[in-house]
Order: structure tokens, then C-alpha cells, then sequence
């Protein structure tokens, strides 16, 4: 099984924007038996809340579905749990390695370094442009699924 945490700042716009994609996508490809997609927050500030309704009105939009997501905080521990651990932004990319303290296997990655144009992505809640987000966390979804369906596909049907 291949484990995907998406992190940003408070897991409340685009980590899990980010998770409900992957899933969708992992889900249309009938992989769903071999993903475990999580999100969380690398601050405490939105802990516990729902999904903004910005994030939840764009996949209502695009017919991603939306599952019962709260807030919740990385964890140096998530370290050993995940096989990938995604920022959005390079400030995202600081404080995940400030909390998980080290990155000896290279998990550590921005979601849009699998694209064939790396970047940020940016924080809705600043601009209010989550159609930008999305198309976004759209294109380094499909990057990311591409890269692990072509170098891990021994461990996906293993």
C-alpha cells in the first residue's frame, strides 16, 4: 500500500483539497485498495475544523467527493507512517521539516515537483482564487499518481 499525506498550513484548504483529488483519482484508476491519502496541519490554528467552504464549493463544482474531514497536525511520527509527505508551498516545506526533525529517506516534497513545472501553490485563503488552487493541486495530483504508478508499481500490486 502506498501512503500520501498532503500538508499545508491549516489542512483546512488546499492539503485536503489535495487529498479528496488524489483519492478521486486513485479511485477512477480503481486503485483505491492500494492508496492510503491523508492531510494535515503543520499549525494548530484551525485544529479540529471542517473543510473551508471555499475548498468544499470548488469540488462540489468539479464532482470530487468530499469526505468528513477536521483539521489535524503533523506529527514527527507521521514520518515512518507515509511514503510521501507533500507541501504546498515552500513555507509549507520549512515547518514539516521543523516538525519531523529530518528526511533521511526523502519523503519531503512540494506536491508540484512531480510537475513538469515545479512551484508553489497558492494559499486560497489569501487570494480567494481557489479555481487556481485547484487547477494547481490538479496538475501535480496527476504528476505525483504518474511518478508513483511508473516507479512504484512493484509495491502497488505486490
Amino acid at each position: 500500500m502506498i501512503k500520501v499525506l498532503f500538508c499545508c498550513h491549516g489542512n483546512i484548504c488546499r492539503s485536503p483539497m489535495a487529498q479528496f483529488v488524489m483519492q478521486d483519482l486513485v479511485n477512477k484508476q480503481g486503485l483505491s485498495d492500494h492508496f492510503y491519502i491523508d492531510s494535515a496541519a503543520t499549525s494548530t490554528e484551525e485544529i479540529g475544523n471542517g473543510v473551508h467552504y471555499g475548498t468544499r464549493g470548488k469540488l462540489k463544482e468539479v464532482g470530487v467527493p468530499l469526505g468528513n474531514h477536521r483539521s489535524t497536525q503533523l506529527k514527527r511520527s507521521d514520518y515512518d507512517q507515509y511514503d510521501y509527505i507533500l507541501g504546498m508551498d515552500q513555507w509549507n516545506r520549512k515547518n514539516m521539516l521543523r516538525i519531523l526533525r529530518e528526511d533521511p529517506k526523502e519523503k519531503v516534497a512540494l506536491l508540484l515537483d512531480y510537475s513538469e513545472h515545479p512551484r508553489d501553490i497558492a494559499d486560497p485563503w489569501y487570494t480567494g482564487n481557489f479555481d487556481v488552487t485547484y487547477d494547481d493541486i490538479l496538475e501535480g495530483c496527476k504528476a505525483l499518481l504518474a511518478h508513483i504508478l511508473r516507479e512504484d508499481k512493484d509495491r502497488l500490486y505486490s
